[in-house]
């Protein structure tokens, strides 16, 4: 035993302890705790097509469901989806808007009866069919409120020129 030497544990490249690598602040056990920018395109992205998906769909379901009401136009604006893609926010245009009310109240009595004809649509591509919220968009009335607005301040001001 006397002709084996011993070495060191700091020399024996199994046994030494690995050296601890620097962190830099926000960093938990090597990971970053803040989402990158990736993160978050790849997150909108997904919530974008399927917000795209669902505004083709209910438009064309709309369209049917419009002929039942005769003589209104809905139109399907925008569609907002969760992040968990479990709720979406349908924002519908109605013309004419004297009858957004009474519309509005069918459209929110039938919201199981879309459902469940948007699932029949779309259900090879979204795994859990969204829980809809319907809100009347009110976009058209308001630019037209402001279209005569400024009309009408060009009159007073041409007026006042003359």
């Amino acid at each position: 035993m006397e002709g084996r030497k011993t070495v060191p544990l700091s020399l024996n490249p199994f046994l030494r302890p690995r050296k601890q690598k620097k962190r830099r602040s926000g960093q938990k056990n090597g990971k970053s705790q803040f989402k990158t920018r990736r993160d978050n395109i790849m997150e909108t992205t997904r919530q974008n097509k399927i917000s795209r998906l669902l505004e083709k769909e209910l438009g064309d379901i709309f369209l049917k469901y419009a002929k039942t009401l005769g003589g209104v136009m809905l139109t399907v604006t925008k569609v907002n989806v969760s992040a968990d893609l479990s709720i979406a926010h349908v924002n519908i245009s109605i013309f004419p808007s004297e009858k957004q009310a009474e519309v509005m109240e069918q459209v929110k009595r039938n919201d199981k009866n879309i459902r469940f004809e948007l699932g029949n649509r779309v259900r090879h591509q979204l795994r859990i069919i969204p829980q809809l919220n319907f809100h009347i968009d009110d976009t058209l009335d308001y630019m037209q409120h402001i279209d005569e607005l400024l009309k009408g301040a060009a009159k007073t001001n041409g007026t006042e020129n003359d």
